[in-house]
């Protein structure tokens, strides 16, 4: 985020001077060294920051055609943070390198438009919104043992199966934080865990211990300590819209975030009149595999 950040503060920059009026050669600073132009300052600039201004402009110009942000939604997500981090929300912003709330909801503009073009390719059934509305109204008390393969998974649900203790195990074998707090996770719902993990502890009962189960952290071995009912759960109606969006970020490759907004890019036909940058939007062709015979 604080990339986004920086380049929106350069955006700014090189828009007034590439918009500004009169003769280039007009003096931006004077010194008893010589002066700088505002045409140096622009050139320096551009060759600085040029290429990563110009993508953010294009990728923004873009989006806001196909998508739409409003005022409220960027509201509304600066003050669930606000609710999340409390009287820590200003350290926090800066922390993560944004100067005022006002850069803050700049970068929200776009990290919020790039979210429409990821999600709009992501379906979510009414089933799952039901289901996870329905495990939502409960919290599940769990220890788990994370290891990195298979066959040690299987070692330590060997031994666990012969009575050894859970949490000793864990001690030894857990390779994440939890492993010195004998695995223990503390109370967690629907939507706080990776989908293999909540999918497993949603099915079990109180007591029982799962076969090893593997996320992208590794193979989880889970303990399910206690079950309880969460209180004043909203009505599902109310909550709908939010349990959809939590699932399409919960279904989003990342990895393919990139892929997908070059390729509305391509679909718009950008053409850059800056000759320094005018094959930046160009789509990269393939390499041919094998030698030329």
């Amino acid at each position: 985020m604080k990339k986004f950040a920086i380049a929106a503060l350069f955006t700014v920059g090189v828009i007034t001077l590439s918009a500004c009026s009169g003769d280039d050669s007009e003096t931006v600073v004077e010194t008893s060294a010589g002066n700088v132009t505002k045409d140096e300052f622009y050139e320096e600039l551009k060759d600085r920051y040029g290429e990563e201004v110009l993508r953010e402009l294009v990728t923004v110009k873009v989006l806001e055609d196909k998508y739409e942000v409003t005022d409220e939604m960027i509201e509304e997500e600066i003050e669930l943070a606000k609710e999340q981090f409390g009287e820590n929300f200003d350290m926090v912003l800066q922390q993560s390198g944004f100067e005022s709330e006002e850069d803050y909801a700049d970068v929200l503009y776009l990290s919020l438009l790039q979210e429409q073009a990821l999600a709009e390719d992501i379906e979510i059934t009414d089933e799952e919104i039901e289901q996870r509305y329905d495990r939502s109204k409960t919290e599940i008390d769990a220890q788990h043992i994370l290891v990195a393969d298979e066959e040690t998974a299987n070692e330590v649900k060997e031994k666990l199966d012969d009575g050894e203790d859970f949490g000793e195990l864990a001690k030894e074998y857990s390779t994440d934080g939890s492993a010195q707090d004998e695995g223990k996770l503390g109370y967690f719902t629907a939507g706080s865990m990776v989908p293999e993990f909540e999918d497993a502890a949603y099915n079990m009962e109180v007591g029982e211990i799962s076969d090893p189960v593997e996320s992208q952290y590794g193979f989880h071995i889970i303990k399910v300590n206690d079950i309880r009912d969460v209180e004043d759960v909203e009505e599902l109606e109310d909550v709908k819209e939010d349990i959809r969006r939590d699932l399409q970020i919960a279904k989003m490759d990342m990895s393919q975030a990139a892929t997908k907004i070059d390729n509305i890019l391509q679909d718009a036909d950008v053409k850059v009149k800056i000759d320094k940058f005018e094959d930046m939007f160009e789509p990269v062709e393939p390499e041919e595999d094998g030698a030329e015979g």
